[in-house]
Parts: structure tokens; sequence; C-alpha cells
């Protein structure tokens, strides 16, 4: 069978993606050796991106603050960990019956041996000179861009005319010779309105200071981010270590306390709650205000009968004192 990128593309959306692109191998030229695919397959021709959307509905109940496992279960973990897996997974085996490797490449974070931030754990070495440590990162978003599926934006979220920021992403990396698409040079989706940075509780975004990279002879520029302002506050927290340990929110592992910031309805997250995502912010500035912000603009084309914010904005007033309850005394006893 001769594989074409249609042929790719057609099987891709009947397996469940919701937008594909195709970048040939030659975009990757420059990226630093451990985010470069070639550096997995030395013999490299394709990346094939596939987006799968976050269902709207799946952030309604963090915008009314009352259902937030079903954005971290189904937004987050069934999307990263199921769903994606098994497109990807089925995607590959099409191109590999057709003769050619093919490795699907989703959300590695919980095997690889590199942190979030592309980091390696320092217990490793090259296999040889020249060659990247394990795990090799391919930065997905990046990825995306350079498979045509959108723009990144000054938040350096994946932005799509379809879905705006409201997607996950995941890779093939392939030997097969497929048509590319064009990097996305359509109607530009970030205009820099900030949303983003107004609305996300972590103050993770600082606009003053940006990185600047070329991608395929394109600049593209995004805000630098405090990944470790926007983990504590994903988690519903912000560091006071004026707070008890007994009554700290969460051990950030640094000797650091917390307590829960007005974005959390939780006066202690239990450890087991959550786990897969932690999600208690909701992805409000990245995710919700920028999309909020693109619906608003007209600039998505999953559109809606209802804008998506139509109450004003929760927050909870913890500088009241909390009363315990009964069931409190229960959680505890599940999580100590």
């Amino acid at each position: 069978m001769q594989l074409t990128a249609q042929m790719v593309k057609a099987r891709a959306l009947e397996l469940g993606a919701d937008a594909v692109g195709i970048g040939n191998i030659e975009r990757w030229e420059g990226a630093p050796i451990q985010q470069d695919p070639r550096q997995i397959m030395p013999e490299a021709r394709s990346v094939i991106a596939m987006a799968f959307r976050v269902m709207r509905g799946s952030l309604r109940g963090v915008e009314e603050g009352t259902f937030f496992s079903n954005y971290s279960a189904m937004g987050y973990g069934g999307l990263t960990y199921l769903y994606m897996p098994m497109t990807v997974i089925g995607l590959s085996r099409f191109i590999e019956d057709a003769g050619l490797e093919a490795i699907p490449y989703g959300h590695q974070s919980d095997w690889r041996a590199v942190n979030t931030v592309g980091e390696t754990t320092g217990k490793s070495r090259p296999v040889a000179p020249g060659r990247a440590e394990p795990d090799v990162m391919v930065h997905q978003r990046i990825a995306a861009y350079l498979c045509g599926l959108g723009e990144i934006g000054f938040s350096k979220m994946l932005l799509t005319p379809q879905f705006g920021p409201r997607q996950r992403v995941g890779i093939i990396i392939t030997e097969a010779e497929l048509e590319p698409d064009p990097i996305y040079s359509g109607p530009p989706l970030c205009n820099r309105c900030l949303a983003c940075v107004r609305e996300c509780p972590g103050k993770a975004f600082d606009p003053s200071k940006t990185v600047k990279v070329t991608l395929a002879g394109h600049e593209v520029e995004w805000m630098d981010i405090d990944c470790k302002a926007c983990d504590i506050a994903f988690r519903g927290a912000i560091i006071d270590d004026s707070v008890s340990a007994e009554d700290s929110y969460h051990n950030f592992g640094d000797g650091h306390r917390s307590r829960p910031g007005n974005w959390s309805p939780f006066y202690k997250k239990p450890r087991s709650l959550y786990n897969t995502g932690q999600a208690v912010c909701g992805s409000r500035g990245c995710t919700r205000a920028c999309m909020i912000s693109m619906e608003a603009r007209g600039v998505v084309t999953n559109k809606f009968a209802k804008p998506f914010r139509r109450r004003k904005p929760w927050s909870v007033d913890w500088t009241k004192p909390y009363e315990p309850t009964q069931q409190d005394d229960i959680d505890k006893s599940e999580t100590d």
C-alpha cells in the first residue's frame, strides 16, 4: 500500500482526532537536542500532530464551583491517558501495516526520565557522543505548530482556529514521507489581550519577560512561565509559610507551607482527590479566560448558542475561620 498524507489524515479523524496536521522533519532543524524527534528516530521523515478537544462542558463544573472532578478526569486524565493514546496507537498501527515504522507519542510524563520542563534526571548519560540523554521530550505544542494546526499564543498555549486553547495534543514520529501541511497563516488567533495574565490565579505569566524562538523560519514569542507558581496554583494553593504544618494545604516538597486560594473551595485537598490533573484552578487563565476572549471575538469555529461565562465568577473567602465538620475528620483519617 502506498501511504499518502490524505489517507493518514482521514484515518486519524476516523479514529477520533478532532484535527490533524503533518510536518516534514526538516522543520525541526535547530531544535534542542533533548527535544529533537530525530534523536529518537534518526530516519524520521514526518511528524503527525493530532488535536483532541477538551469538551467545553468539562469546564462547566469548575466555572460553577460545584464539580471539579470532571475536568481532571475527562478533560485531562481521560484524554491524556486513555482516548488520545488509543487514537495515536491506532494510527501508528495503520502506518506500520503499510510497512513503515511509527512511534506513538502521547503524554509521556509519568514514564519518562525527564521532568515537566524538559530537564534530565542527572542520573543518565548519552549512549554515544552527539546523542541525547534519555528521555527526549518532543515539545508537543511546538510540534502541533510545526504541523500546521495553529499558532503558539502569548501564553505558550497552542491555539487552533477550531477550539482556541481547548485541546490536548498527541503526535506520531514516522519514517513515512508524507506531504506536509503549511505552517498556520490564517487570521491571528492571539491578540495579546492578556486575559490569561489577569485571570491566572498563580500570577505565573509576566508580559515583560518573553521567550523568542525561530520555528521553521518563523519568529515566535511567548511569555516566560513561572512553572512553580503554576504548579502551586494549579492545585488550589498559595505559599504561606506562616501557616502551621497541621493546617498546611499541601507540602510542596521544599519546606514551604500553604493555604487555599480564593479560587479553591477546598480547605485541604485530600491526597487522593484529583490526582490525575489536580486541576483545582481549572486552567482559569490559560484556558478559560483565553477561550472566553476568543469566543467573544468570534475567532473560533466551534461555536455555541450561549456564552461560557453566564454568572459573576465565584470566589471563596478564606479569611473567615473555617469550622471543621465531622466529614473533615473522616477525610483526614483517609489521607493520614
